[in-house]
């Protein structure tokens, strides 16, 4: 091999060897930065600015709010906003209504969505379909057209002013969609366990708690942390069935701050921020599993 041969070989190697990997690494970084990661960015920031003059404006005192030039950091922050939603407000008792009535309707439409899901995408039945369009159907009904049958019910029933007169409506409300989510998600899951269990002479429903029930985990937390987050801030059946201070949730809550020629505005920003506390810490510590519940459920519909 002569050696300008062999000195071009080695100038390949250079060029194709580790370094050159290196060298190229941020030009592919650079390139892979397109239209949809500026989208991405885009949508971020328009999440993430609200909250942030969310956050601030609740720690700004009410001269600084009533400025007409807006500040991007208080310049003297305080906790009075806080101290006026806990304690001259009661805040407190709004946020465990809350938390009660949404814990209570998302384990009702666990409990009865798992079953009716599995019953669909497994047991053989007939009207699959017409349950599953009508299940579709109710889930998109707007409240406000069934909400002044509903008060006349709940008020025969003697269940106005009462958590169970919340619970009860957003589990029936809630439940198609839970359902929905669920059924795909358990299309995914292979039947070669559940027909093991069957051999060995397990019930649907043994077969359901023991064999299906952990492996529909991240199904299950994507139905709960949705329904938890709709149940939590609904607003209008909460308006209309509870009317006491004692039973009334967040929304409502804050929308009543303050009186008939005064808002309150920073006293809204705190209680709104203690509001959304909560709903972040769910979705933070659930991320991976809703995440997978929705793209597995994805898969197969």
């Amino acid at each position: 091999m002569s050696v300008p041969n062999l000195q071009n070989l080695q100038n390949a190697g250079r060029r194709t060897g580790p370094r050159a990997g290196l060298r190229s690494g941020p030009r592919r970084r650079r390139r892979a930065f397109g239209p949809v990661h500026a989208g991405a960015v885009v949508i971020t920031l328009a999440t993430a600015l609200p909250l942030y003059w969310l956050a601030v404006s609740s720690f700004k005192p009410d001269a600084e709010l009533g400025s007409s030039v807006p500040s991007l950091w208080p310049s003297h922050p305080t906790t009075e906003h806080y101290q006026e939603a806990f304690g001259q407000y009661e805040f407190a008792r709004y946020l465990g209504n809350s938390l009660l009535v949404a814990t209570l309707s998302t384990i009702g439409v666990l409990a009865l969505g798992l079953f009716a899901a599995y019953a669909l995408a497994r047991l053989p039945m007939r009207g699959k379909r017409p349950i599953l369009m009508s299940l579709l159907m109710i889930s998109v009904i707007p409240t406000v057209s069934v909400i002044t049958p509903l008060y006349l019910l709940e008020r025969e029933l003697g269940w106005l002013n009462s958590y169970q007169g919340l619970v009860v409506p957003y589990t029936a409300f809630h439940l198609p969609f839970a359902v929905w989510i669920l059924r795909n998600y358990l299309l995914r899951i292979p039947k070669e366990m559940e027909e093991s269990a069957k051999i060995d002479g397990a019930s649907p429903t043994r077969t359901l708690l023991q064999i299906i029930l952990p492996q529909a985990t991240p199904g299950l937390f994507t139905a709960g942390v949705f329904t938890f987050t709709a149940t939590y801030t609904e607003f209008l059946m909460a308006l209309t069935f509870n009317s006491e201070d004692a039973y009334r949730t967040v929304p409502v809550g804050v929308a009543l701050f303050g009186a008939e020629f005064e808002v309150p505005y920073g006293t809204i920003f705190a209680g709104s921020i203690a509001a959304v506390v909560p709903i972040a810490i769910l979705v933070l510590v659930f991320r991976r599993s809703v995440v997978s519940g929705l793209t597995s459920g994805a898969v197969k519909g």
